[in-house]
């Protein structure tokens, strides 16, 4: 994962989710590009969309999963949450917090190595981040074994569909899984080309003196 190229692609990993998305799962998405892609999703009636988008934190969404899975299993619902590396760079710690707590969501952390929606306003190699042992770090949180908790590592369609298996079958229901799925840095949605064009062009403007 990384820097390679990978098969797997941003489409291909919203079409397998859709199969497994039922009227008792919530979604969550962090700023960048899963803020368009998730919005294609074919959720059922009574399914739960959580997305921030006016302020655009980088980050906020690790937060946001824990107290929202702590409010979602209350209702009897699981959280799936689909988190940029960028962003979860920022705040990872907080998936200690959700294994201590006994939360179950399934997190999709999406490795395209780096800020792809800063890459597309304003490039520069202060957006290309360092890669981390993102399943290796998850595990290191489980200190002494405390905690459900399943990883997997997808770079291919095949190896997706396997972790998606694993992570909604009945004896893990009551574990946090967390997917790292791998895609190229320019496999990106049209949105957000034209989101990133339009926000750096708009930052480029002279500032007005008045």
């Amino acid at each position: 994962c990384g820097v390679q190229i990978s098969s797997l692609t941003l489409s291909r990993v919203l079409l397998e989710c859709c199969c497994w998305c039922c009227c008792c799962c919530c979604c969550c998405c962090a700023a960048g590009d899963s803020w368009f892609n998730t919005a294609k999703l074919s959720l059922p009636a009574g399914a739960d969309y959580l997305i921030q988008m006016r302020y655009g934190s980088i980050g906020w969404s690790v937060g946001a999963t824990l107290g929202y899975s702590l409010a979602a299993e209350a209702q009897g619902k699981r959280l799936l949450s689909f988190i940029g590396d960028g962003s979860f760079q920022v705040t990872a710690q907080d998936v200690s917090t959700m294994m201590r707590f006994g939360t179950a969501p399934v997190i999709f952390l999406v490795n395209n190595s780096g800020y792809a929606i800063e890459i597309l306003i304003h490039d520069g190699p202060y957006n290309r981040i360092q890669n981390w042992d993102y399943t290796g770090l998850v595990k290191a949180m489980r200190h002494n074994g405390q905690g459900k908790l399943f990883t997997a590592h997808a770079a291919t369609e095949g190896q997706l569909a396997e972790a998606l298996q694993q992570a909604f079958s009945a004896d893990k229901a009551d574990h946090l899984a967390f997917i790292e799925v791998c895609v190229d840095t320019d496999d990106v949605s049209k949105e957000l080309l034209e989101f990133g064009a339009r926000v750096g062009h708009a930052n480029s403007r002279k500032p007005n003196p008045q």
